[in-house]
C-alpha cells in the first residue's frame, strides 16, 4: 500500500510455498486475510517471496495469467520480488545454503534475469512504479575470499545490469537489483558494501563493460549501473553489526549508492550476556536457519557463525566473569512490535530511528516487513494467529511514520 510516497508491504517468505500451487495458495488465504486488516479500501502491494522452481512455472502463460487474474480479483499488485532464497526455505536446514547459487555462479544470474523479467511483466499500470529485486550479497564470505571471485561477482551483476537496462529500453520498466548486506557474508558491512560499488560497479572499469554489453554511452551505462544496482537495507542486518543508523544511511547516499529497498525488521539484543540470558536463548537455537551473532565488548566485535556456536563458546568462557561484560546481538528475526522479550530485548530501538529517518526524508521507495522467521520462534512468542501477526507489524510500521 501506497504510504507517504513508498509503498509498504510484507515479504511472502514467512509463509511456506516453493512451487507454483503453493506460491497459489499463500496468495489466496493470506493476502486476503492481511489486506482485510491494513488496507480494506484501497490496493495492497505485494512483496513476493520467488523461488526458482515457482518463477520457472511462472513462465507458462495459464500460471502467468492465473497470477494477474488472482492479484486483480484481491487489489492487490505487485513491485518487489525476494530473490535471496533460491530453493527450500521452509521446514528444512536451510543455514549457509541460503546463499546458494551465489554470485559466482551462473545459475544465480539466469534466476535473476528471470525474476526480472517476470517482475516487469507484473508491475502495476502505473509506469511511476518501480519494481526491485533483493539478492543474496554476493556470497557466504569463504567463498569470496580471492579477488578473481570478487572479479567474477562483479562480472555477473553487470551482465544483469545489462538484462535490466535493455528491459527497461524494450518494456519502459524500471527494476533495481538490491544486493542484501548479511553478517558472515562477503557484503557484511555498510563500509564493504561502499567499498565493492566504488571499485568493482560504479568505477570507470565497470562503466565501459556495461556500455559494451547494454551498447551504451559512457554517461548512459554511468546513470543506467546506478538506477538498476543498489542495496537492500535490512534493519536486522545492520543493528546486528552495530551499525550507527543514521550515518550507516548517510554513508549509502553519500556514494550515491540507491537503497532499493529497506526491510524492516528486528533480530534480538542481550545488553549483557550472562549465564541466565544464555539459557533463556537455547529455544532460538534452532535447526532451520542461519542465526549469526555479533558480539561487542572492550576488545572490539567478535562474529560468530551460529547461535549454537556462540552458545557453546560461551559455556567454555562465560561473559558474567568479566568485569564488562559483553553485549550480543543476534540475527534472529522476531516480530518488530516486540521490544521486551522477557529476559533480553530486540533491535527495534534501531529500527525506530531508521523509520524516523524516513519519516524526515524518505529512505527508499520500498518498505518490506520481513519476519520469516515465524515458524521457528518459541511457542511463548507466537501467542496469535500469523495473518493477524503480519497485520499487527504493518500497522506498527504505520504508527511509526506517522509519528
Amino acid at each position: 500500500m501506497r504510504i507517504g510516497g513508498a509503498h509498504l508491504t510484507y515479504c511472502t517468505n514467512i509463509h511456506p510455498g516453493e512451487t507454483w500451487p503453493e506460491l497459489r495458495e499463500v496468495l489466496r488465504r493470506h493476502l486476503p486475510a492481511v489486506k482485510a486488516q491494513v488496507a480494506p479500501d484501497r490496493p495492497f502491494g505485494v512483496g513476493l517471496r520467488l523461488a526458482a522452481a515457482a518463477a520457472e512455472a511462472l513462465r507458462a502463460p495459464d500460471a502467468n495469467g492465473e497470477l494477474r487474474d488472482l492479484l486483480a480479483a484481491n487489489d492487490l499488485y505487485l513491485f518487489t520480488i525476494n530473490g535471496f532464497p533460491y530453493g527450500p526455505f521452509h521446514g528444512v536446514r536451510v543455514k549457509e545454503g541460503v546463499y546458494l547459487p551465489d554470485w559466482l555462479d551462473e545459475e544465480r544470474l539466469r534466476y535473476t534475469d528471470l525474476l526480472a523479467d517476470l517482475l516487469a511483466a507484473l508491475l502495476p499500470a502505473d509506469p511511476a512504479v518501480e519494481g526491485s529485486i533483493s539478492t543474496v550479497p554476493g556470497a557466504f564470505k569463504p567463498a569470496a575470499a580471492s579477488a578473481a571471485a570478487v572479479e567474477r561477482m562483479a562480472e555477473a551483476m553487470l551482465r544483469h545490469a545489462a538484462h535490466l537496462a535493455g528491459l527497461r529500453e524494450r518494456t519502459g520498466r524500471s527494476i533495481a537489483l538490491a544486493l542484501e548486506p548479511e553478517p558472515c557474508c562477503f557484503l557484511e558491512t555498510v563500509e564493504e558494501t561502499v567499498a565493492f560499488f566504488e571499485g568493482h560497479l560504479f568505477g570507470r572499469a565497470a562503466i565501459d563493460r556495461l556500455a559494451a554489453l547494454a551498447g551504451l554511452s559512457r554517461g548512459a551505462a554511468e546513470e543506467a549501473l546506478r538506477r538498476h544496482l543498489g542495496v537492500c537495507y535490512d534493519a536486522c542486518h545492520a543493528a546486528v553489526e552495530f551499525e550507527d543508523a543514521g550515518a550507516s544511511l548517510d554513508r549509502l547516499r553519500g556514494a550515491g549508492i540507491r537503497i532499493a529497498k529497506l526491510q524492516i525488521s528486528a533480530g534480538l539484543r542481550i545488553p549483557r550476556m550472562t549465564a541466565a540470558a544464555a539459557e533463556r536463548l537455547r529455544p532460538f537455537a534452532e535447526g532451520v536457519y542461519l542465526h549469526q551473532v555479533v558480539e561487542r565488548s572492550p576488545a572490539g566485535l567478535t562474529r560468530h557463525l551460529d547461535l549454537p556456536e556462540a552458545l557453546e563458546r560461551f559455556r567454555a568462557a562465560p561473559a558474567d566473569r568479566t568485569p564488562a561484560g559483553r553485549e550480543w546481538r543476534v540475527h534472529f528475526h522476531v516480530p518488530i512490535f516486540l521490544d521486551d522479550l522477557g529476559a533480553f530485548s530486540s533491535t527495534q530501538f534501531f529500527l525506530r530511528e531508521i523509520l524516523a529517518r524516513h519519516r524526515a526524508a524518505p529512505v527508499s521507495p520500498h518498505l518490506e516487513v520481513e519476519t520469516y522467521t515465524w515458524d521457528v520462534l518459541p511457542e511463548s512468542y507466537r501467542g496469535e494467529p500469523v495473518d493477524m501477526a503480519i497485520a499487527r507489524e504493518l500497522n506498527w510500521v504505520r504508527s511509526q511514520l506517522a509519528a
